[in-house]
């Protein structure tokens, strides 16, 4: 795939200067480079006016700047966007942009599809196509920020690596998005607001947690035994629960950040009071909180969204021991709530029931 500007670091443009110019680029004009696209959002190379002219020309025919293009934005009408980006080779994938007040959150994408498999989940249904170059990544967050006119020296702005993939499977680019994303001089996101989030890759776990720059770790767990998790999420079969509970002990915290445990909530599958016991055992001497998240329905999901009732119930029980939540669903009428991101289109958008 051809090289872009965006998912460069500041070091690589410098190269990159050195090459089109043909070397003797004083190393401040790599700094303006890097601080127009990540901080000022400079679209490509020939809107970067702090840089002679010839050298934009030179920059600006030697590689794109590689933001992703939109080929359709669908609106909730809770305010929730969909993104549907077209990328350089032609593939898509999904961005989602919540508003809530002054709050705004990105659910971004880490590869082209997904390859976990997760029973509930329409994104399992695509496969996995490609993982995303981190350029990529951070294209995403300059273009939804763009877009509706955000930045984060004047916005409240969450990421969430919620979208399309399992983000430890392309740990290498995930990590370098991240820098560029929390580097003040480039996007100038706090580290605190930004969350990644796995079906639970164990070495690829104990590999984030080693990384001194990195989002804060949201574990998938959707079950409350191991024969239940095999059934709904496929790759238990080799990360058992157990294990995975193991590693979320652990898992090296930092003194501000608790683990975040996300949970589905299916319709007489594992939402009963005992399924809520045994999450509160499971998450029993851990520094955490449990999201629920009542099943996003959608073609094809064998399963149903239990009634408000059963969640209050199943939250009541796990709160006495464990901060829970109930996340509110965003953007299911558009497909873009949890587990809902299969790039449908306008034409094969279908009604939400429930």
């Amino acid at each position: 795939m051809e090289q872009a500007l965006v998912g460069l670091d500041a070091a690589e443009i410098g190269e990159l200067l050195g090459r089109v110019w043909g070397g003797g680029v004083p190393s401040f004009r790599a700094r303006q480079v890097y601080e127009a696209v990540y901080h000022q959002r400079v679209s490509g190379a020939a809107g970067i006016s702090t840089l002679p002219k010839e050298l934009r020309e030179r920059l600006a025919g030697a590689l794109p700047s590689g933001l992703p293009e939109a080929d359709h934005c669908y609106e909730s009408t809770d305010g929730t966007k969909r993104y549907l980006l077209r990328l350089a080779d032609g593939k898509s994938v999904e961005t989602v942009l919540m508003p809530e007040g002054e709050r705004y959150t990105f659910c971004i994408s880490s590869q082209v599809g997904c390859p976990v498999n997760c029973r509930f989940c329409l994104t399992a249904l695509l496969g996995l196509e490609r993982n995303l170059t981190a350029g990529e990544i951070v294209g995403q967050v300059l273009f939804a920020a763009g877009a509706n006119g955000l930045s984060a020296e004047v916005s409240k702005l969450n990421v969430v690596m919620m979208g399309q993939g399992e983000p430890l499977l392309n740990l290498e680019n995930v990590l370098k998005a991240t820098r560029l994303l929390v580097d003040p001089k480039g996007v100038g996101l706090s580290e605190r607001r930004l969350t990644l989030s796995t079906s639970g890759i164990i070495p690829k776990m104990l590999e984030l947690g080693k990384s001194p720059l990195r989002p804060k770790l949201a574990i998938s767990l959707n079950a409350s035994t191991e024969e239940q998790r095999r059934e709904l999420m496929p790759v238990t079969r080799k990360y058992h629960l157990s294990d995975l509970m193991e590693a979320c002990r652990a898992y090296p915290l930092r003194p501000w950040e608790r683990l975040t445990f996300e949970y589905v909530l299916l319709k007489g599958v594992n939402d009963t009071d005992a399924d809520a016991r045994r999450v509160v055992k499971l998450a029993a001497n851990l520094k955490c909180k449990v999201n629920l998240i009542a099943l996003n329905p959608g073609p094809g999901i064998p399963y149903g969204t239990p009634d408000q009732a059963r969640v209050d119930a199943f939250q009541q029980i796990v709160r006495r021991a464990v901060p829970c939540f109930v996340r509110k669903p965003r953007g299911r009428d558009i497909y873009a709530a949890c587990g809902q991101l299969k790039r449908m289109s306008e034409e094969n958008l279908l009604p939400v029931v429930g």
